[in-house]
């Protein structure tokens, strides 16, 4: 378990009633933002401290890891914002009955705060720039310990639960994907037959399957070569590409079910060498049991110069890992 602070001044009620977070991938001159690339080693069961208005209001339980997904329309409006793709968690929020107000306590706040990405001043001033922040143990435990008997019941609660029941996991990448075949069914300038191969390839299967194997042999981990056991895997997500990157053959690795579903996910990379990439915020257990184990050193050979431009994209917007907190 993990500990975060979300500042929520603008966002509380939206994202509090609507159980979830979501930011901008950078910022609006494209710089990225280490407030908001923390979003990507929140894990479920992490608990998250609700910021606003000056005040702790609600406490949070993650219920999902990041996921890509649309920025939400506020103001009860239906739909997203399908051009403005994100970071997306799935957050059970408590709202509090007793809130405390942080700048009241900065005589036992204030020696705790980190000395980078501290959530607040040490006057108890909230820092605008913040928006998604970690927070060292001993400073959630005093903050669990100022909100008294409410708090440590909820974190109590989270800490004995066998595992996170996300309700709708997920759902905002479920809805932009929906959406995105939505957009391939009624776009008129698609023949039928263009139209099934990305319908197909958005299962790693057809037109692009067939690509991808023209270029790829095996399983780049397992070494599975039985085609009906493996999977055209897109480097940039069938949701992210465009058409004619859809079904780029070069856009694509073989991969089993089940190392598909970590690379989709983001809890495995590649680097340009072959080297494998893990998630911090991957289940390390689960990683064995699928034959993958974190604890030794994986290469899975070249990749072709194509490959290698696909999978930076997949690197900076699908791997669940953030620079800035290599540096804590």
């Amino acid at each position: 378990m993990r500990y975060w602070w979300v500042n929520q001044n603008q966002t509380y009620r939206h994202e509090v009633q609507g159980g979830y977070l979501w930011s901008p991938k950078r910022k609006a001159n494209q710089a990225r933002n280490p407030f908001y690339d923390f979003m990507r080693e929140v894990a479920p069961g992490d608990v998250i401290f609700s910021f606003a208005d000056t005040v702790i209001r609600a406490i949070g339980i993650a219920a999902s890891h990041a996921y890509e997904a649309p920025k939400p329309l506020e103001f009860g409006q239906t739909g997203a914002y399908w051009d403005l793709i994100g970071w997306r968690l799935d957050v059970r929020f408590h709202p509090l009955h007793q809130p405390i107000r942080p700048a009241t306590h900065m005589a036992v706040l204030a020696p705790l705060l980190p000395e980078r990405y501290a959530p607040l001043r040490p006057n108890g001033v909230g820092l605008q720039s913040v928006y998604l922040t970690r927070l060292p143990e001993r400073l959630a435990a005093a903050l669990i310990d100022l909100l008294g008997a409410e708090a440590h019941a909820l974190v109590k609660s989270f800490r004995v639960a066998e595992e996170p029941q996300a309700v709708a996991s997920a759902i905002g990448l479920v809805q932009w994907e929906e959406h995105e075949l939505q957009q391939v069914h009624t776009d008129a300038r698609l023949s039928e037959t263009e139209r099934q191969a990305l319908v197909l390839a958005r299962r790693g299967q057809g037109v692009f399957k067939g690509r991808v194997m023209a270029i790829e042999r095996a399983c780049r981990l397992t070494g599975v070569t039985r085609e009906e056991h493996l999977r055209a895997s897109h480097c940039k997500p069938w949701r992210d590409a465009t058409n004619e990157e859809r079904l780029d053959g070069e856009n694509g690795l073989l991969l089993t079910p089940s190392m598909d579903h970590l690379f989709d996910r983001g809890f495995i990379a590649f680097d340009n060498d072959g080297d494998v990439i893990f998630s911090p915020v991957a289940d390390q257990d689960s990683m064995v049991r699928m034959g993958l184990d974190p604890g030794r050193a994986w290469n899975v050979g070249p990749f072709s110069s194509g490959q290698k431009r696909f999978l930076e994209f997949h690197r900076e917007n699908v791997l669940l890992r953030s620079s800035f907190l290599e540096h804590l």
